[in-house]
This record gives C-alpha cells, sequence and structure tokens, in this order.
C-alpha cells in the first residue's frame, strides 16, 4: 500500500480559502491485515467509520467548489483523529468489539502504522494548508466533518447534529447560530463530546496554528444513506459558504487550548 493510498485529495479551488476534513471517511484496511481478527460486519459499524460521511464530504466539496482530505483506511487500523501518543490511537478493544489484530502488537508494528497511515495523512494535511494558503492569500478556514451514533451505551442522543470545539470560538459561534436558526434541528454545544482533545486533527492543525475552525458531527441515522447526505448537503452547503465569506475566518488567531489529559472512552 502506497502512502499516497492512505488519503484522498479531493480538489477544488484553493482561492475560496476554505478546506474540508474527513478524518474517519472510509472503514478499509489493506489485505495484509486482513480484518484484524474481526467479522465483516464490524466494518458496517461506528467503530470502522463514520457512517455517512464519505458523501457528505463530496457532496460538500462539489457544492463549494474546495478541496477536502480525506482519510482512506478505517479507524481499527489507526485512529487518524488521535495524537501520536494518545494511547487510545490503535483500539485494543471499541464499544465492545475486541479487535484480535491490534493486541498484543509490538512497538514496531506501532511504529509501521504510524508512518504508513497516520503521518501520511497528517503531511496531506498540512500540505494542502500550505497550498490553499498561498493560493488565497490568506489563512484557510478548516471545517472537519464526522458522524455519531443515535443511541450510545442505551442512551438516545436527542441532537441532530453538534459543533465541537475548543477554546476558538470565531467560526463556532455563528455555525451554530446558523444551524439552531432553520428551528427545526437540535444542535449540540459540545455533546455529545467535548471538541478539546490534545493531538487530535483539530488541535495539531488549526489550534497550534491559529486558524479559525469547527467539527461539524452529523448524526449517522440522518446521513446513513444518498436522500440524508443530499438533505445535509443542502443545509450545510449555504452555511459554510457565508462562513467562509467572513474575514475574520481568515485570520491567525491563538488561542489557549483547554485541554487535559487523555480519555480512552471513544465512539
Amino acid at each position: 500500500m502506497s502512502e499516497t493510498s492512505s488519503f484522498e485529495i479531493i480538489a477544488g479551488n484553493e482561492d475560496a480559502g476554505l478546506i474540508l476534513l474527513a478524518d474517519h471517511a472510509m472503514n478499509r484496511l489493506p489485505e495484509e491485515y486482513g480484518s484484524l481478527g474481526l467479522p465483516e460486519t464490524a466494518f458496517h459499524r461506528h467503530i470502522a467509520y463514520d457512517i455517512g460521511i464519505e458523501q457528505l464530504t463530496r457532496r460538500l466539496a462539489a457544492r463549494l467548489g474546495v478541496p477536502a482530505v480525506m482519510s482512506r483506511f478505517s479507524r481499527l487500523l489507526i485512529d487518524p483523529n488521535r495524537g501520536e501518543d494518545d494511547p487510545t490511537l490503535i483500539m485494543k478493544i471499541s464499544d465492545g468489539a475486541i479487535i484480535p489484530g491490534n493486541h498484543p502488537i509490538t512497538a514496531g508494528e506501532w511504529e509501521r502504522r504510524l508512518d504508513r497511515f497516520h503521518r501520511p495523512y497528517h503531511r496531506a494535511i498540512s500540505e494542502t494548508i500550505a497550498g490553499v494558503a498561498a493560493a488565497s492569500g490568506r489563512a484557510p478556514l478548516i471545517i472537519s466533518l464526522h458522524s455519531y451514533t443515535p443511541t450510545w451505551k442505551g442512551i438516545a442522543r436527542p441532537w441532530h447534529a453538534a459543533v465541537l470545539w475548543d477554546n476558538d470560538p470565531r467560526a463556532v459561534h455563528p455555525l451554530i447560530e446558523a444551524l439552531e436558526a432553520a428551528g427545526d434541528v437540535l444542535i449540540g454545544n459540545n455533546e455529545p463530546y467535548d471538541g478539546a482533545l490534545r493531538g487530535d486533527t483539530m488541535f495539531r492543525h488549526c489550534m497550534e496554528t491559529g486558524l479559525a475552525h469547527a467539527l461539524i458531527e452529523v448524526r449517522q441515522d440522518l446521513i446513513g444513506d444518498e436522500i440524508g447526505a443530499a438533505e445535509w448537503d443542502s443545509r450545510l452547503g449555504p452555511i459554510l459558504g457565508e462562513l467562509n465569506g467572513r474575514p475574520d475566518l481568515h485570520e491567525v488567531r491563538r488561542y489557549p487550548s483547554r485541554t487535559g489529559p487523555y480519555t480512552c472512552e471513544t465512539d
């Protein structure tokens, strides 16, 4: 598996100054890893990828005409939305599923997965950011797309979508206001997760560099088919376009992160 096969870059107008990211877009594994000892059904669950996000990302990138970077490997292999020293980087168990191919794991194999999958993906993000900044002459706005399960440990999640963030409110507040303005969806503000996670994609590429950003999570039952993905493309597209037109979201401003110790719970 070549380095470039660990990610996909959707070409777009770099002058627009907007980049979409999808850390958990796909559920693929290279042939040499088989199924990591899991049944095929595991790769249709949220533990393997963010259901619906590949479709939504492709639609939004096409609608807005902007570049997007998507990982092409399952989070079960290694999680690109975790720092290299995060203990949940390679999971031994996820939502009750034991992952035989991940335990035991040697230090050499751990490093090998970082080199072949995790690091190339993040290099692609860094290079895309640099290209957009050079072409547009301004700091790009970064939007990360994820999805979450309708229930967690038997508890229903009422939010239709959520906006997660650390301590930079610039894109977050107008994004939440715009989503809520429609009056037909409930939006979580750092619910059902807190967006502050040291070493994750937004921390690494935005918090540490001062780029305006937001992480959008959409409930998986709402985007799990083409109809749902199209509906949320139509909902999010105009909002992201308006956000991208704001000059204050293309300035470099650094905010202190409020991240604390790592937590091992993941979804």
